[in-house]
């Protein structure tokens, strides 16, 4: 895609983020970075004068001066002023106007943050600037004094870094929707991710600080499965005369039920909980109105309608509340509902685009043909394990229908937030079913608020450090086209289709040699020299010399990744569509299970994510619609793309899990993600992808991809097809090699 936009600006001004612009300016003053003898003698203020205006020439001014920061810094030893020179030398590789205000506001800081401290505040310092600007990062540096203090027990403090992976493991084996941890500024859940603290050091011991972060996760995962926000609208407080306190007083009783449910369910946490509760908060007292609300909301069946019954009552009771236990976190009943209210319209919508695939799967018939419009029905059956006490079973016209993975766990979501199935979501609807679905807004431009959008940090390799929540990535429907594409490419390559699924099929009926077995239906003559060798020499020769076919067993989950992006316009854009199709009509013979996704998007605030084929959908007729719907949207934005299929795959279980990248050259977006930033992001995104089991590999028609592949994907990690004429007939073979 195009370049960024240059600025012509002549004078200084400032960008988006705050930061100002680069002027016109003359050559600059030479830096020289402090070598190791200069390192032993500190400088004077006139020396650091130069080195600092050196670092900071583009942005300084007649009204801008670095002299008395200068005079600050030279009261200092030479390793303190060392430290600081090559902190401004960092910060600038992100912001040269950030790293002017460090030099203003930060040399206090020397004296209270050392060693590791100083540069996990640095890191600090940066990730406050990709969130708010300039502005938020000044703010930071003038709390420095806070941050020393909080920081003072960083023996025992553990990072959310250090724990953000098992926590993730363990809030997957929950039961209900899958919660995704991230790091934040206080303990909260929008019912789609859990906020947990950058950092924990509340206890005097590591370990306890680590399963207070447990804790926080297990707690939070409770209000989403226990009903806490079935209605977030019911949890407003500002009818009452102190809407804060009464928020205070309505978190309190609901961590009271909500721990008595762990209890139940999680009897191993709940004794973790009451041992945190134990060491710093105030039990609850054993008489008045607060002892009989805990005893009400301890018992089986109590919900969040009991705590809002009790609120009133022990608002005007005049007994003092409880302390909070450590691990409650924050109730954000407006953050919860905007994210709700994005769910529910998109659950909604897929469940009848579901409703339309399950009925033309059940009649078999041809979707443009007339049809009266089906009647399906829910029905509950008994589940023990949900807080409901039922779960959601389809039946059309009467028929039971057999429970498909993605549509239970679409009816299971919907459930739990809503306490059942709505009558009026029953109605089947999308492209080529009773009635076409209204386009959505958000296809055309951006969304204006973040709900409903996953967040993913993403790499600099400037600062060494992952951007916090840099990317909003959201997932969309591809749109369908019915337009006879798939027809038409079976058609056009039949001769080749004919070849694949002859070679797919002899993939899927070969067997394995086994050598070098006690018992076989032949003999290894590689192991029968071997053994007479050894014979000859006087040594014991071995047992197995023979050779056993077994049925391979295949054990593959495979997600297609394909490139969407603007320079996809045209006769490219088409053969990737054909590659698809001959690949989607190979692989239902081998199989195996695999998912298609397309992605694009502009900057990092619209890392955008085509659902094509989820990997356990039918290769259906909506799915040849949606392939034949891809067309090139905006940039190459690859890390946050990898990074959400990566997370996709942690619900898969495969023996294999691959991850297949179809492009047609190098990362690239707006906002700087080209070059050497775009391609280590996506490395380091790919190198994540491996430590999570999944094993990646693309296939581009980049000519210049010999310069960068080798460094992102490894030397056997990709291949280049010279001609992009040829993607179709390369891409099912490629990937048959790959899978054997």
């Amino acid at each position: 895609m195009g370049n960024p936009r240059a600025s012509s600006n002549l004078a200084l001004g400032t960008n988006r983020r705050g930061a100002a612009a680069r002027p016109v300016a003359p050559v600059p003053p030479a830096y020289t970075p402090m070598n190791d003898t200069a390192a032993r003698t500190a400088l004077d203020a006139e020396a650091l004068h130069e080195r600092l205006e050196a670092l900071v020439y583009m942005v300084l001014s007649v009204r801008r001066s670095v002299r008395a920061p200068a005079l600050e810094l030279a009261r200092f030893g030479a390793d303190d002023q060392q430290r600081f020179l090559q902190a401004v030398e960092r910060i600038r590789r992100t912001s040269d106007e950030l790293a002017y205000n460090f030099v203003s506001f930060a040399v206090p800081a020397l004296r209270l943050l050392q060693g590791e401290d100083w540069d996990q505040w640095l890191l600090h310092l940066l990730s406050r600037y990709d969130q708010g600007g300039v502005l938020a990062a000044i703010v930071a540096m003038q709390k420095v004094g806070e941050y020393a203090a909080a920081n003072a027990g960083a023996r025992v403090r553990v990072r959310f870094e250090e724990v953000a992976r098992a926590l993730e493991c363990f809030v997957l084996g929950l039961n209900g929707r899958a919660l995704r941890p991230v790091a934040g500024e206080v303990c909260w859940t929008d019912t789609e991710s859990l906020y947990l603290p950058a950092a924990i050091g509340r206890f005097p011991e590591r370990e306890a600080n680590r399963l207070l972060y447990k804790a926080m996760a297990v707690h939070q995962w409770a209000q989403t499965w226990f009903g806490t926000w079935r209605r977030p609208s019911d949890l407003d407080t500002d009818r009452y005369p102190d809407p804060a306190f009464a928020l205070h007083c309505l978190h309190l009783l609901e961590t009271l039920r909500l721990d008595a449910c762990i209890e139940r369910e999680l009897p191993g946490v709940g004794r973790e909980l009451r041992a945190l509760r134990a060491r710093v908060a105030t039990p609850v007292p054993a008489t008045g109105l607060w002892a009989r609300a805990a005893r009400r909301l301890g018992a089986p069946g109590a919900t969040v309608a009991d705590s809002l019954d009790l609120l009133p009552r022990v608002l005007g009771c005049g007994e003092e509340p409880p302390e909070p236990a450590p691990y409650a976190g924050e109730l954000n009943p407006q953050g919860v509902a905007r994210t709700l209210a994005a769910r529910v319209a998109r659950e909604r919508r897929d469940l009848a685009a579901c409703l339309v695939a399950l009925e033309r799967e059940r009649r078999g018939r041809d979707p443009h043909a007339p049809a009266a419009p089906p009647r399906f029905r829910a029905v509950r059956e008994p589940a023990a394990d949900i807080p409901e006490g039922f779960r959601i079973r389809l039946e059309c016209d009467g028929e039971a229908l057999a429970p498909r993975a993605d549509v239970q766990r679409l009816l299971d979501s919907i459930v739990q937030d809503l306490g059942e199935l709505p009558e009026e979501y029953l109605v089947p609807a999308g492209p080529g079913g009773y009635r076409a679905a209204a386009p959505r807004a958000e296809d055309a431009a951006a969304p204006a608020a973040d709900a409903g959008a996953y967040r993913y940090d993403e790499w600099d390799f400037q600062r060494g450090d992952y951007r916090s929540d840099w990317c909003l990535l959201r997932e969309r429907d591809a749109h369908p086209q019915w337009d006879g594409f798939v027809a038409e490419t079976r058609a056009r390559h039949a001769g080749l289709l004919k070849q694949l699924r002859r070679s797919f099929e002899a993939v899927r009926g070969a067997d394995r040699r086994l050598r070098r077995q006690p018992e076989g239906d032949d003999v290894d003559l590689d192991a029968l020299v071997e053994n007479y060798a050894d014979h000859r020499a006087g040594r014991e020769g071995g047992a197995g010399l023979f050779v056993r076919r077994r049925r391979a067993e295949r054990d593959i989950a495979v997600l297609f990744l394909v490139d969407m992006s603007g320079s996809t316009k045209g006769w490219v854009n088409d053969v990737e569509r054909e590659a698809l199709v001959l690949l989607c009509e190979a692989l239902e013979t081998l199989g195996d299970r695999y998912g298609i996704y397309g992605f694009s998007g502009f900057t990092h605030r619209r890392c955008e994510l085509y659902r094509i084929k989820r990997i356990d959908e039918p290769y259906s007729e909506a799915v040849q619609a949606r392939i034949s719907g891809i067309r090139p949207r905006d940039y190459t934005r690859m890390g946050a793309a990898i990074r959400h299929l990566t997370g996709l795959f942690r619900g898969v279980e495969a023996r294999t899990r691959l991850l297949v990248t179809i492009s047609d050259g190098r990362p690239d977006d707006q906002d700087g993600y080209r070059g050497a930033y775009g391609i280590e992001d996506t490395r380091r995104a790919l190198i994540e992808a491996r430590a999570c089991g999944v094993h990646p590999y693309c296939v581009t028609i980049d000519e210049e991809a010999l310069e960068y592949l080798p460094h992102m994907f490894g030397p056997a990690g990709f291949t280049v097809v010279d001609d992009v004429r040829r993607l179709p007939y390369r891409v099912a073979d490629i990937y048959r090699h790959i899978t054997t």
